[in-house]
């Protein structure tokens, strides 16, 4: 009952496709035991001369019945002539109904998985991998698909041509269908045994297949730093490793069909010798006659070929329900937004962080503890800290990409968890140190936030950005296709179009994630000058390690192991002589030696 639950779960909404299908194939089926009919009819009833031989039903018999030998037959073949036409023209019916409920479903549930995906939350992404989930989005769902198009709709092929081919073979010889049906239960047994170890090993092969997918997808993604580290040989050695044993489950699954089939086959071997043997026997005597002896041989492999493919079909089901139950590991997963009936208040930019806490499940410590400050509309505030002190987690609580354990996080006075969560991220911009390009356009990267923006607009966001000149330097200009990722652009260039792109949309509160670290001192100015002209009145955190991108900042907080330990403007701070000064001392050091060093160089 799970099970059934569980396919009908996708299938809700187009089982009329595949019970209209079924209808078909039933008719299919009765018409395909009639076939040998025609033999048996020609052999016993024609040839024979014994009208009253003939198996057939009646409301055939009378249209086959001639005055001779000669009439009868061409009845005979014009009858099975149009009936083999009225036979593919329903199969060709047949197919296009269960192809079209196959795909329909595949379309709805690679659908449903994507939406899923879109609506986890970020701790989901940051432990899933991604090739995992690529293959359950893909390979999972195709499994699905190929036994709805084949193995599904072969079950009750199986059922009604096994049962109409009895059928038939008791209207002739009742001891001799005994006989035939005697190792049906042996093959029965012997399938269901084989579904019992056949899942198990699916469901290795499966994972072994997804750690391959993975290893693949992670060197295809960062094959730049393969090659800048010429460590070609080790990640070659990881594939073969994971391939090895892909293929290792994969011999596994394929020695157990190999010992399934080979044993069925002996089996359904014996049951053609005993029908033979036993039809033989029964012709000589006088029980059967000649062309229902030729019927039934024909009728056995009805009989035992399908039970054989029942194998087939329940190894089939046994991959295809690992591959449900991988995919619903994913759709019955909470969605983020499952619980998030938050209001949609009006977001100005008024930001207050009040007493947050917030700690990982895995860490025994918290990674932010009593963070307390409070930023005002059109304000900009710098947080700077060493590594691992808290600063992105500071920003991922701001737009409930985490959840704070304790104390408040106001906008605009109004408690986040109390706000919609996509309605506040759309009004909290992002942009990421390594920003995600597509392989497309630098104008549709850019235009991506709006729709509906027109070249003025683009053109404008690019030039707060100080990427707009660069663009026009290129020979497609803003046509250029960046490539997957953006690869194509340098890292400052690809974090200027990630901030024209966010900039094209004009939010109340802006975050800088260290996405200023690839620019030069020089542009990383002049970006936040013209923000400054432009975007008065938004409100702009900085994250960041360089010291003299945060000075201008009408706040500075200085974050160290999840605490505030300094705030205030540049020159306070510099007069607290405290962890910012030091910092401010270290850089300014370092940029006075280089640019010594540089000007002895331009003298030499």
């Amino acid at each position: 009952m799970k099970r059934l639950r569980q396919f009908l779960k996708w299938m809700k909404g187009h089982l009329y496709l595949y019970v209209a299908a079924v209808v078909i194939l039933f008719v299919l089926q009765y018409f395909r035991t009639l076939t040998p009919l025609f033999i048996q009819h020609i052999v016993d009833a024609i040839f024979a001369g014994d009208p009253d031989a003939s198996s057939l039903p009646g409301f055939i018999r009378y249209f086959v019945e001639g005055d001779t030998l000669r009439q009868s037959l061409l009845l005979v073949a014009a009858f099975s002539i149009a009936f083999t036409v009225i036979r593919a023209l329903l199969f060709f019916l047949h197919r296009v109904l269960i192809a079209t409920f196959a795909e329909r479903v595949a379309y709805g549930l690679r659908n449903t998985i994507y939406n899923k995906l879109q609506n986890l939350s970020f701790s989901y992404h940051t432990q899933a991998d991604t090739g995992d989930l690529i293959q359950r989005s893909t390979t999972d769902v195709d499994t699905f698909r190929m036994f709805l198009a084949e193995m599904l709709i072969e079950v009750m092929r199986l059922i009604f041509l096994v049962s109409f081919a009895i059928y038939q073979m008791a209207r002739m010889n009742v001891p001799l269908t005994a006989i035939t049906l005697a190792t049906s239960p042996i093959v029965f047994t012997s399938a269901l045994i084989y579904f019992n170890f056949v899942k198990k090993v699916f469901k290795r092969v499966e994972e072994s297949e997804a750690r391959m997918t993975t290893t693949l997808q992670e060197n295809v993604t960062g094959i730049r730093v393969v090659k800048a580290f010429a460590n070609e040989n080790h990640e070659i050695d990881k594939f073969e490793a994971t391939s090895s044993d892909y293929r290792k489950e994969s011999f596994s699954l394929l020695k157990l069909m190999a010992v399934f089939w080979s044993a069925t086959d002996f089996v359904i071997f014996i049951q053609y010798a005993l029908t033979a043997s036993f039809g033989v026997y029964f012709t000589l005597t006088g029980q059967m006659n000649p062309g229902q002896f030729i019927a039934f041989l024909t009728f056995v492999g009805m009989i035992v070929w399908p039970l054989r493919q029942l194998g087939r079909i329940i190894g089939e089901f046994g991959k295809t329900t690992v591959a449900l139950d991988r995919i619903d590991e994913i759709v019955t997963q909470k969605d983020e937004h499952e619980d998030d009936h938050g209001g949609t208040p009006s977001i100005e930019g008024s930001v207050e962080f009040d007493d947050v806490t917030f700690q990982f499940d895995d860490d025994p410590k918290p990674l932010l503890k009593n963070v307390s400050f409070k930023v005002n509309a059109g304000d900009t505030i710098a947080i700077v800290g060493k590594t691992g002190s808290g600063k992105s987690t500071l920003i991922n609580l701001m737009v409930r990409l985490l959840e704070n354990q304790g104390g408040r996080i106001l906008f605009d006075g109004n408690d986040i968890k109390s706000i919609n969560k996509k309605h506040l991220r759309q009004h909290v911009g992002i942009i990421l140190q390594e920003p995600f390009l597509y392989s497309k356009s630098i104008y549709d990267n850019i235009g991506i936030m709006d729709k509906n923006a027109d070249k003025k607009k683009v053109h404008n966001a690019a030039s707060v950005a100080r990427i707009h000149e660069d663009i026009l330097s290129f020979e497609a200009g803003y046509d250029t296709v960046v490539g997957e990722r953006g690869v194509t652009l340098s890292g400052g260039q690809k974090q200027r179009v990630a901030i024209a792109r966010m900039l094209l949309d004009n939010k109340p509160v802006l975050i800088f994630d260290d996405s200023l670290s690839a620019v030069d001192t020089e542009t990383d100015i002049q970006i936040r000058r013209a923000l400054n002209h432009y975007w008065q009145n938004t409100t702009v955190f900085i994250i960041t390690h360089r010291i003299v991108t945060a000075k201008a900042a009408n706040k500075i907080i200085v974050l160290d192991q999840g605490e505030i330990i300094e705030e205030g403007t540049h020159e306070s701070l510099l007069a607290k002589d405290g962890l910012y000064a030091e910092l401010w001392d270290i850089q300014s050091s370092i940029a006075y030696d280089f640019q010594k060093r540089g000007q002895r160089s331009e003298d030499t």
